[in-house]
């Protein structure tokens, strides 16, 4: 098994990776404005499964085998492009006039959703778990695919409580605004731009040499 030390050293290098700004944490912080700490929390919870499944693809192999075949990084990162559109396009047809705690409760699981496939949708996420966690894996210490699976909870727990700690500090922000329609409007636009900034940012994304 993994020894101590090396998940102390692992677990710092995940925190320490957390705190740069990147487009989970905007994803979180968006929603958790847009639709209180419940709909940041859900944000957060999507990235876990997300981050799960990411680590089943590492420990099967599957991440690398993507990873060589060139056109697969611009396919996944058109996919994310054109679904975080379609998201700002949802957006924009959201309604300010109606009850927005009704807005929060229906919202959700599609909230849920929608960070799950954000995070899917990223090659560099790709990428990212299987260039990082084998970096941690000790062939002498057992089975490597045990060890990835190991560093992978780890990985999204940590992410999962920093993420969920961000979705509550956007839904605190989110009351301080709330009862407003004038708000109302400032949120929908809000996440709106958060979500053509990111699908920008995957537009021009290149891949890592």
């Amino acid at each position: 098994m993994i020894d101590l030390a090396t998940l102390a050293v692992f677990s710092g290098a995940v925190l320490l990776l957390l705190l740069s700004p990147g487009p989970n944490m905007a994803f979180v912080i968006s929603h958790g404005v847009s639709y209180g700490w419940r709909g940041g929390v859900a944000s957060s919870l999507g990235i876990c499964v997300a981050d799960l499944l990411l680590t089943a693809l590492t420990a099967s192999g599957v991440t690398a085998l993507v990873a060589s075949w060139p056109p697969a990084f611009d396919l996944i990162r058109y996919a994310g492009v054109i679904y975080l559109l379609w998201l700002v396009f949802k957006t924009l047809q959201k309604n300010t006039g109606l009850d927005m705690s009704q807005v929060r409760r229906v919202r959700l699981r599609h909230v849920f959703v929608q960070a799950m496939l954000n995070s899917l949708l990223n090659p560099k996420a790709l990428l990212f778990f299987m260039v990082f966690l084998p970096q941690f894996v000790r062939p002498e210490a057992g089975s490597i695919a045990v060890q990835l699976w190991v560093l992978g909870g780890v990985l999204t727990l940590i992410a999962g409580v920093f993420h969920a700690l961000l979705g509550i500090f956007g839904g605190a922000i989110s009351r301080v605004f709330a009862g407003s329609s004038h708000s109302a409007r400032l949120q929908k636009w809000g996440l709106a731009t958060v979500l053509t900034l990111l699908a920008a940012r995957l537009a021009f994304m290149s891949r890592p040499a």
